[in-house]
């Protein structure tokens, strides 16, 4: 991908620059975590003990309470994804001791989700064979990529993570139904066949017609786009890309929708909404939605929108 400045109508390539070194790298992701990666930082150079002996790049815990291990290379290296994989290994045996360590740096109220474990590898380029490589391993290995520019931009790019694929008969004709409809249903089916918490168990409380509201909900919000994740939690059920936009709690008579949302950003407050900048809460999102009924739905659901869009989905 070429970058160009454009200057007085006219445009210069802007040429590729790199860091001084691998810690540099590490400064950099580690001061701008939030920003990033949407994470929280929790510790540098971690040391796995005496047995293991060895040392975790950057400890941190995403925005779902997930634990999460970064590594990074400041040139292309296939160690990095069997030295990642390592800790991962090492994290599944030594829970106790993240727990330790998240309570050191972030006081002792965050309770730890672990369903899940994101690892991270970030370097500048990947071979094919490490590409293959992290497809038949299986794990819930992260690729990202990144390049330096001489002009100070710094741009990371996705290049892999585990994707579960839908059984055959997923696949099966849509018999005429809405396509959208039949793709949020095909994304629920994987979910509920993979996650630790199932969307089964948000939903039993639901009577008939909140219920009803509560599926035309999901098959709104996976729809907007391809990229959409359906994550069920244990307090609620994430929506993201690269990161959470809506986060949904389910009550006996409503549902309470959580956005990356900046309520001074918002305009004319919803009748429907509220800042809970203040208020403490789970799921991740500054601006409360409270759906009630279908016309509620109708009336804000542009705002679903639109926090996708100000992560840039």
């Amino acid at each position: 991908m070429a970058i160009f400045e454009v200057k007085n109508g006219t445009v210069k390539p802007v040429k590729l620059s790199q860091f001084n070194s691998e810690k540099e790298l590490q400064r950099l992701v580690e001061t701008n975590l939030g920003a990033i990666f949407n994470c929280r930082f929790v510790a540098s150079e971690f040391s796995t003990g005496n047995v293991h002996a060895g040392r975790i790049d950057s400890l941190a815990i995403s925005e779902d309470s997930n634990p999460v291990i970064i590594e990074y290379k400041k040139v292309a290296s296939s160690e990095l994804i069997t030295q990642s994989l390592y800790y991962l290994h090492w994290m599944k045996d030594h829970k106790g001791d993240f727990e330790m360590a998240v309570n050191k740096a972030l006081g002792n109220e965050i309770e730890i989700d672990w369903s899940d474990i994101r690892v991270i590898c970030l370097a500048p380029e990947y071979k094919k064979y490490d590409l293959h490589a992290a497809q038949v391993i299986g794990a819930n290995i992260e690729l990202w990529q990144y390049k330096l520019y001489e002009n100070g931009v710094f741009n990371i790019e996705e290049v892999h993570r585990k994707i579960t694929t839908a059984t055959s008969h997923e696949h099966e004709s849509n018999n005429g139904k809405n396509p959208v409809m039949v793709e949020a249903g095909r994304k629920a089916a994987i979910t509920r066949k993979t996650a630790t918490y199932t969307i089964e168990q948000h939903s039993e409380i639901l009577t008939e017609p909140l219920s009803d509201l509560f599926n035309d909900v999901r098959e709104y919000i996976i729809g907007l786009n391809e990229a959409v994740e359906e994550v069920p939690k244990k307090r609620y059920v994430a929506y993201k890309t690269s990161q959470n936009f809506a986060c949904l709690q389910i009550y006996k008579t409503k549902i309470t929708v959580y956005l990356k949302l900046n309520p001074d950003e918002v305009g004319t407050m919803p009748t429907q909404g509220r800042d809970v900048r203040a208020i403490g809460h789970f799921g991740t999102g500054d601006f409360e939605l409270t759906i009630k009924s279908f016309s509620d739905f109708e009336e804000t659901k542009h705002l679903i929108n639109e926090a996708l869009k100000n992560i840039g989905g």
